[in-house]
């Protein structure tokens, strides 16, 4: 059975499609993984990608994926992989998503895996009903390629989930190992948020027993407070799954206490707080 703490990508035996019960979407979410090669532009200290190494993905078999894609997400309308796999309590197809072991818009061919999602929902009958999302770091809003991807799935109804754990640029250096300024991260927000629908993904956490500092929490909130009008909202996360960077051993949940203050104060700005500690 899959469970929420097992997001593992060769569940069902394949490269670039895997199935998991996402309590974010709310059901099973077949996520799109085109790092198959654990790297990444990012290195967040909390990511659960064993061996994530720095880098981007190889060439993606775009036929392959085809395949893939259209004979699991098959299996799941037409067959019994629910009811063989699945929780009773989760037993509903969330949405198709653009995750796995790395940055997804670093794949060259990420525009085409979009219009290869939007072929085979077609074809099954599946377009319109069954969301297609994207879950990105927004490094690379200045690509063509990638802003044409977005405004297609956007096109689609479907949204972006857009990672911003913290706002500040020392933060961002310690949770995500990266060098971004919050003007950056607004400005890539915003390009984002015009080509689809786009919520905020945050990531809140105790590292070294501490919760975050007031001034990050004030960072993060001058930052959500300026783009409010432009996002659908947050998704605000706790700690599921262990990391499985050298860091794991710093990291712990926050105390429900300080997760629901947080929530509470992101709420306060007129946001929609989708919470899960």
């Amino acid at each position: 059975m899959l469970t929420i703490a097992d997001h593992r990508r060769d569940s069902a035996g394949l490269l670039y499609v895997y199935p998991v019960v996402s309590r974010r979407a709310r059901g099973v979410s077949v996520g799109i993984n085109l790092n198959p090669n654990a790297a990444c532009n990012w290195a967040c200290v909390y990511c659960q990608v064993a061996d994530l190494k720095r880098g981007g993905p190889p060439p993606v078999d775009l036929q392959r994926l085809e395949r893939e894609l259209r004979g699991f997400l098959g299996e799941v309308v037409h067959g019994d992989f629910l009811v063989r796999c699945v929780p009773e309590d989760s037993r509903r197809l969330a949405d198709v998503a653009f995750s796995g072991d790395g940055e997804p818009t670093t794949a060259s061919e990420f525009a085409d895996a979009v219009a290869i999602v939007e072929r085979v929902l077609r074809d099954l009958g599946l377009l319109g009903s069954l969301i297609p999302r994207l879950i990105t770091n927004g490094s690379q809003l200045h690509r063509e390629g990638v802003r044409e991807g977005i405004a297609r799935l956007g096109n689609l109804g479907g949204e972006v989930w857009f990672k911003i754990d913290r706002a500040s640029e020392a933060g961002c250096a310690i949770v995500n190992g990266i060098r971004r300024t919050p003007q950056q991260t607004q400005a890539a927000l915003l390009a984002c948020a015009q080509l689809a629908p786009t919520w905020v993904q945050t990531c809140w956490f105790a590292l070294d027993g501490e919760p975050p500092e007031q001034a990050e929490e004030d960072a993060y909130l001058a930052l959500i407070g300026e783009v409010r009008e432009k996002i659908r909202g947050v998704h605000l996360y706790g700690l599921a799954r262990p990391s499985q960077q050298p860091q794991a051993s710093r990291l712990a949940p926050l105390t429900a206490p300080d997760f629901e203050r947080f929530a509470r104060r992101i709420r306060e700005l007129g946001v929609e707080v989708v919470a899960n500690p």
